[in-house]
């Protein structure tokens, strides 16, 4: 049966091909453009396979494949990597939802790659061992590949999880009233349409608790003020219309509403959506107790739409956050799958509304 799979999961391939074709990769700044003289050398790419587990050495300038004990299984010009990995680009970018290209399956099972996907259990799409030219230190790293190539990428999904709840006060609500504002249903801004009904009803929105205690405590762990942040987010994006965190994050600096001490200028909440948006890019997930450690160590490739591919170094921790920070935006999921927008009437009266936690890279 032949291999189909979406952008993404060709994305994988195409990074796979194209570093062992190129043997580097360029670093990346907050902008998504090169750094010329700052590139990381390939030594090896370590896949696992539901065959076995098989290395990818650049040697001189050619590929060898190789068992994890050194024996050699085939060796195969870098060029060659470069020039499939050019086709397959080409294929990506001419199809639409699940595809097969079946050159490149030929080829994958050629060079003993046999799934789109590497086999992982964590946030890690791809290994290398690559080299620091700085500290002239050879490292095998965890890499999350984001592509570029289909839709923009997620980096925290949206699930029942990722619900944030609010109760609703200073008004009452007949059963009619609550009705009315559950049956707005427009194509567009569900979720704004519903909020200014409760508004113009003279109800406000107040911050309850992240409703999954196992998210809540990833949280709580990085940070005890990042529930109430992410609500503020969530409440500022309803009224501002504005979806990057970066900018969101500038408009609650302004409002204070945590009450910081700001007679200093220190970025309370830029630094703390940026350790947020660190941890859940490579390790933090929302169902699942989070033990504190780094998944993907390395930290990102990004696949662009051109077909180049940068690289955030979690060694270069700073210029990884930035790029984050700069290109995360909130997005609102779908209201029918995640059981939130809507006014939900508590066993004791109270009138609970939530709002759903999504983040997504440029």
């Amino acid at each position: 049966m032949a291999l189909t799979g979406n952008k993404g999961e060709w994305g994988e391939i195409y990074t796979l091909l194209k570093l062992l074709g190129e043997g580097k990769v360029y670093a990346g700044d907050r902008d998504l453009n090169k750094i010329q003289n700052l590139f990381y050398p390939i030594i090896m790419i370590l896949r696992q396979e539901k065959e076995g587990n098989f290395n990818y050495k650049l040697q001189d300038r050619d590929v060898v494949i190789q068992t994890p004990d050194g024996k050699e299984l085939l060796r195969l010009p870098a060029s060659v990597f470069l020039v499939e990995a050019e086709q397959l680009l080409k294929a990506i970018n001419e199809n639409d939802g699940a595809f097969s290209i079946p050159q490149t399956e030929a080829f994958m099972n050629r060079i003993y790659c046999h799934s789109l996907k590497a086999k992982s259990v964590d946030k890690t799409d791809i290994r290398i061992i690559l080299h620091d030219r700085r500290t002239k230190i050879n490292s095998e790293m965890g890499f999350s590949i984001k592509s570029q190539l289909g839709g923009d990428s997620t980096l925290l999904n949206a699930s029942k999880a990722t619900n944030f709840n609010f109760k609703i006060h200073d008004v009452i609500l007949s059963d009619e009233d609550i009705a009315y504002v559950n049956s707005l249903n427009p194509k567009r801004n569900k979720v704004i349409n519903r909020v200014n009904a409760i508004k113009q009803k003279g109800g406000k929105l107040v911050f309850d608790k992240v409703d999954n205690p196992t998210f809540r405590n990833n949280l709580v762990m990085l940070d005890g003020d990042l529930p109430s942040i992410i609500a503020n987010l969530l409440l500022e994006q309803l009224n501002s219309g504005i979806s990057t965190l970066k900018e969101l994050s500038e408009q609650i600096t302004k409002t204070n509403p945590l009450g910081f001490d700001t007679k200093q200028t220190s970025p309370f909440y830029a630094y703390k959506i940026k350790h947020l948006l660190t941890s859940a890019a490579l390790g933090m997930m929302p169902a699942t107790a989070w033990n504190g450690k780094f998944d993907a160590n390395g930290g990102y490739l990004i696949v662009k739409k051109d077909g180049e591919i940068l690289c955030y170094h979690f060694y270069d921790r700073n210029r990884f956050e930035d790029y984050l920070f700069s290109n995360a935006y909130l997005e609102r999921s779908s209201t029918s799958r995640h059981e939130y927008a809507s006014i939900i009437k508590e066993s004791d009266g109270t009138l609970s509304f939530k709002l759903n936690f999504q983040v997504r890279l440029k």
